[in-house]
């Protein structure tokens, strides 16, 4: 179980991300291939944020907070 300071932890726009698929929560769920791509959010559509994911030949995915986490390197 994750901690409720991961799904309460706001991104701004330009901000580092990590996709970890969370497989407890199905809204919002970010097809497998992306697992662990880092990208960057681009914006905030409701409770989901858009990552750009250059490594993936410049995607765009969708996912909600349960499925991201800040990149640290």
């Amino acid at each position: 179980m994750r901690p409720l300071s991961s799904l309460l932890h706001e991104y701004n726009c330009g901000d580092k991300v990590v996709i970890v698929i969370d497989p407890a929560f199905h809204k919002g769920m970010p097809h497998r291939r992306y697992y662990g791509k880092v990208g960057v959010i681009l914006e905030k559509r409701g409770r989901a944020y858009v990552v750009n994911l250059e490594a993936a030949g410049d995607k765009t995915v969708i996912a909600r907070p349960e499925h991201i986490k800040p990149y640290t390197r």
